[in-house]
């Protein structure tokens, strides 16, 4: 015993040991863990805890090896991608989502990122200041049934003005609305960030925020959100649960620490600069805590029933 003891280790015997250790850590976690599909778009701002969850290993911590899918076709063609089980899950924006549902894909809403990333700005020259002051305006919008002009739509009506009678909406494409503005073509844009964001600081001292979908009553509600294809959710509850927490853990952490930007590999970094949106994630960070975090726990409830 004592012999064996005092028996010199090598340092060849502590690699073996170590490596045949984190083979089995790591083929443990590989059966453990429950792969999933999620798509997302690469390039949109507010996806950014997606990648920040990939990379900071949240996904792993809660039990899910996520494979992601940068999807760039329409909202449409996303959710057909879930209801077929191309995809187990996705993210994007709510005012995109609501027809296609309505349509009757098999997808089903799960939880949310965050809120505050539409915005509709006036130009101070045409005198919008304020939603009063939209009647007889033309809103300038980069696609006519884009999230901005639905959400502002539903935003004027509740304010009393029209919006298909009382205001005109234009399209224009995205970085070419300031331009608009300028050539008096248009008098407000209503457009989300970070393109909003860059348009004020090419043009400093235009423009005057007049709502966002964080104004009023919706200062608690959320614009991205989360949904996973019918029979996943149905059938297991417990994995859409982990995707959830993931999601919510990672926005904390985006909102909490807003210019830490990721080491996105090539193939996902987004092509706008992280330091750029920093304004835009401290706009929405109470929201995106307060809802991510809701829909977190309610899930974790459901996967304490399925397990019960």
């Amino acid at each position: 015993m004592t012999a064996s003891l005092s028996r010199p280790v090598s340092r060849r015997g502590v690699l073996r040991a170590g490596g045949a250790a984190a083979v089995v850590a790591s083929q443990a976690f590989s059966q453990q863990a429950r792969k999933l599909t999620f798509a997302w778009n690469a390039t949109a701002f507010c996806l950014s805890p997606v990648v920040v969850a990939q990379e900071r290993g949240y996904f792993e911590r809660n039990g899910l090896q996520v494979d992601l899918i940068n999807y760039t076709g329409s909202t449409d063609q996303l959710l057909e991608s879930l209801a077929t089980a191309k995809a187990d899950a996705a993210v994007g924006m709510i005012h995109r989502w609501l027809k296609p549902l309505e349509a009757g894909f098999d997808v089903k809403i799960v939880g949310s990122s965050h809120g505050g990333c539409v915005r509709l700005v006036g130009a101070k020259s045409a005198g919008v200041t304020n939603i009063a002051s939209l009647k007889g305006k033309i809103i300038g919008v980069s696609d006519i049934a884009s999230p901005g002009k639905n959400f502002f739509s539903i935003l004027l009506a509740k304010n009393g003005i029209d919006a298909d009678r009382d205001v005109t909406w234009r399209q224009y494409p995205a970085d070419l609305l300031d331009i608009a503005v300028q050539k008096g073509e248009i008098h407000a844009i209503a457009d989300g960030d970070p393109n909003v964001y860059l348009i004020e600081k090419r043009n400093k001292g235009v423009f005057v925020e007049v709502a966002s979908n964080l104004s009023g009553e919706y200062k608690d509600k959320v614009c991205c959100i989360v949904g996973a294809r019918g029979e996943l959710v149905r059938k297991d509850k417990a994995t859409v649960a982990a995707l959830v927490r993931s999601i919510a853990q990672a926005s904390d952490y985006v909102s909490e620490n807003p210019t830490n930007r990721p080491s996105s590999s090539p193939s996902t970094r987004p092509r706008w600069r992280w330091k750029t949106c920093a304004r835009c994630w401290a706009r929405s960070r109470t929201t995106t805590i307060r809802s991510a975090r809701a829909c977190a726990t309610r899930w974790s409830s459901m996967r304490a029933i399925s397990a019960a």
